[in-house]
């Protein structure tokens, strides 16, 4: 999918075993990175709750929630950038990160009234979670430089320095028995101090000359959030039908099967990172690579679920699961659909397709209205639906990015020139 890498030769040609070799380790690494980023993410409740009361608990969990939310913004930002960065090269989006981080931190605080009473969450809470929401943003802004420029291996470290600094001081705060205030006091002071971390990381070795390409303006990035948003909303709809439709017992047994969805759906998602420098200048053959990758790893997850589902449910949720196993291959199939939904998602964004995400919000409005028109009471009667909305979003997303225009001969846009491969 690319032949460049930072850590690859800086004459910007390599043999192919060099490029895949650099290919190889850059796909390691990001995947390495997407699992201690996941991993921490998931250590942090469980800490919490052997270290919290329950209404702690729970307001810990509520925060860290609202955190993930206000900061999808961020993630937009970071498709944005690398998008512009690797159609046009190097160019200043300080001000639009900055402007994005301001905004999001700022909807957290001016939702404060609104949000203490509903949710019972203390004032310092949303103060604190508003501080961690625009470190977030500001780090996305450098992710999408590094990722962008093809420097694989330094974005998967600020990957993985991303997810220390959003939630390593929270873990230290609950070892160090710091109480809520106390951990969530320490999450943001080390989120505070990422984006400057990764600042120097993404810093270039050798000086640049001045940029020509053009900004980065609003409507890239309104593009690039409503994108990350509608896959925020169509990976979750599902769960929230679930805790709302759905019996307490089948409801809880769902959820634990959205475990395996979400693991199918983010397990591929290198492929896509990798893929995204060479998906903004229309690289076909680079997406159809990304597809296929990304679909093969589908299917062997799907394959295993059918084999150890049962087991698959007794790990993630316990052996009072075990009898949803039969079910376990539907959940992988629902992750697996979107994984390749994802890949088509970051294609249309790149290559300036109008109204990227518009078929997955008709999935989720497709799939809440079939729900609450049938309302099921069962894991099996909300499963089939929502399979199905992931397949009619597939084939329309599928579809579209087939009968998009192709690129003509000599209107491909070059490959930006820099000023050094290496880091």
């Amino acid at each position: 999918m690319s032949r460049r890498t930072d850590d690859v030769d800086g004459s910007g040609r390599a043999s192919p075993n060099t490029a895949a070799r650099a290919l190889g380790t850059a796909g390691l690494a990001v995947t390495a990175a997407g699992l201690l980023g996941n991993g921490l993410a998931y250590l942090a409740p469980v800490l919490a709750a052997r270290q919290l009361d329950s209404a702690e608990l729970s307001a810990l969990a509520t925060t860290l929630g609202l955190i993930a939310i206000a900061s999808v913004p961020g993630f937009g930002l970071q498709l944005a950038v690398a998008v512009h960065h690797a159609k046009h090269g190097p160019t200043q989006t300080r001000r639009a990160a900055l402007v994005t981080a301001a905004l999001c931190a700022s909807a957290l605080i001016l939702a404060t009234p609104l949000l203490i009473p509903s949710l019972r969450l203390p004032v310092e809470a949303l103060i604190l979670s508003a501080i961690a929401t625009a470190a977030i943003v500001l780090s996305c802004r450098t992710l999408g430089e590094l990722q962008g420029g093809q420097r694989f291996v330094r974005l998967a470290i600020a990957m993985g320095l991303l997810a220390a600094g959003r939630y390593g001081g929270v873990l230290v705060g609950l070892l160090l028995d710091a109480g809520l205030t106390g951990s969530l006091l320490l999450g943001a002071g080390t989120a505070a101090l990422t984006p400057v971390g990764l600042a120097a990381l993404a810093r270039p070795a050798a000086p640049t000359t001045p940029s020509t390409a053009p900004p980065l303006h609003a409507g890239q990035i309104l593009t690039g959030c409503a994108a990350m948003l509608a896959m925020l909303v169509v990976s979750y709809v599902d769960l929230f039908l679930a805790r709302q439709l759905l019996p307490a017992d089948d409801s809880g047994g769902y959820a634990v099967g959205t475990v395996l969805t979400k693991g199918a759906l983010w397990a591929p998602q290198v492929a896509t990172v990798l893929a995204l420098p060479r998906l903004a200048r229309d690289d076909r053959f680079s997406r159809a690579v990304a597809l296929a990758v990304t679909a093969g790893c589908g299917v062997l997850l799907i394959l295993g679920s059918t084999f150890a589902g049962t087991l698959a449910f007794q790990l993630a949720g316990g052996p009072a699961y075990a009898h949803l196993g039969p079910f376990a291959p539907l959940f992988a199939a629902v992750g697996a659909l979107y994984a390749v939904v994802f890949v088509l998602l970051n294609a249309a964004v790149a290559t300036g397709v109008r109204w990227p995400a518009a078929p997955l919000w008709v999935g989720s409005i497709l799939l809440t209205t079939v729900a609450l028109w049938t309302t099921p009471r069962t894991v099996a009667g909300l499963l089939w639906p929502t399979l199905g909305a992931a397949v009619v979003t597939t084939l329309v997303m599928t579809l579209r990015t087939w009968r998009s225009t192709p690129a003509r001969a000599g209107t491909r846009v070059p490959a930006p020139r820099r000023a050094s491969a290496r880091s």
